[in-house]
């Protein structure tokens, strides 16, 4: 038997002694061994694209969509046995989402370092996705960052000049809301700009040409934050048009750097911590002068008319920005 066979019997026999263990001493109101199978079948995964039978050439040179549909059922797969655990263990619905979800990234990020190097044979794998520690994303990063909130604080500014909406006296608790509202906007943006103008839109473009890569990505980006429960869904459907715009920006963003993330990052992360900072702070009352639909509806930029039109003026500047790289 070869070397690398001989290898991965041996850590998959660990893992599972390990697993056994783990349930044998564990609380009866656990998952199943059963339950637990995706975890054999996650080892076994890495395990078969080391060897001569499993060809990572033809799966790099399949479709997009079968990409993408192997990269994300193998995702879950690894994920479902941890998340089931979780809620078992834990009972604050809050604190189960940010637990299920940071889980979910981490294995995100370990299985994006496994699908370059193993499946695109990359070195550099993160770099590749538009990651790095140039002083160029540095600046871009900030850049962003600083349009972001910004453009936030003048769309509320002239909301106020026009008598829409009224500013209030900073809440005692403003320090603690900044720290919250910059780890928010820099986590949010991190983790959707590496999934959505990472991998994502890479997978596509490798099959696609730049303009169907970029309506394909923003739709997606669009759709998928709608995966909730059917009340919040129509609750949030007035901010389709939003999330589908602000897609477009953040891709020719990218585009507009080369290729980098920092000023996609920076933006993404600009527009969330400063609505965190007006919305939980509650920085703003709306006077109701005009229907919620022109200030945004349930308070929410992205499902209102002016929202939309700074979104506009922000497209029209990136996009301009990305066709001087003939990006687009």
């Amino acid at each position: 038997m070869p070397t690398y066979a001989l290898e991965w019997n041996a850590i998959e026999a660990v893992a599972l002694k390990k697993l056994q263990f783990l349930l044998a001493h564990s609380s009866s109101t656990l998952p199943t061994p059963h339950s637990l199978l995706p975890i054999p079948f996650f080892i076994k995964l890495y395990r078969y694209s080391s060897v001569p039978m499993f060809s990572r050439d033809r799966l790099a040179k399949s479709p997009a969509f079968i990409r993408v549909g192997i990269f994300l059922v193998t995702l879950l797969l690894g994920w479902l046995p941890f998340a089931a655990v979780l809620r078992v263990m834990v009972q604050d619905a809050n604190l189960l989402n940010i637990l299920a979800m940071s889980l979910l990234f981490v294995e995100f990020l370990v299985l994006l370092r496994f699908w370059g190097r193993r499946i695109y044979r990359q070195s550099a794998v993160f770099s590749s996705y538009g990651l790095g520690m140039s002083r160029q994303q540095q600046l871009d990063l900030m850049q962003g960052l600083a349009i972001g909130l910004i453009s936030l604080f003048i769309l509320f500014w002239v909301q106020a000049g026009l008598g829409w909406v009224a500013w209030r006296s900073p809440s005692p608790h403003l320090p603690r809301f900044f720290l919250e509202g910059a780890l928010t906007g820099f986590g949010v943006g991190f983790a959707e700009e590496l999934i959505f103008r990472g991998w994502l839109l890479q997978e596509l473009e490798q099959d696609y040409t730049a303009k169907t890569a970029l309506w394909i990505n923003s739709f997606a980006f669009a759709i998928l934050h709608f995966l909730k429960p059917l009340d919040e869904v129509w609750q949030l459907l007035p901010q389709i048009g939003g999330l589908w715009l602000l897609g477009l920006i953040l891709v020719w963003a990218k585009w507009a750097t080369q290729g980098r993330l920092g000023l996609p990052i920076g933006l993404h992360a600009g527009l969330v911590w400063g609505f965190y900072l007006i919305n939980v702070g509650e920085w703003v009352d709306y006077t109701q002068q005009v229907p919620e639909w022109v200030t945004g509806i349930d308070r929410n930029p992205l499902a209102g008319i002016m929202g939309l039109l700074v979104l506009s003026g922000l497209a029209i500047a990136f996009r301009g920005r990305a066709q001087q790289q003939k990006m687009w």
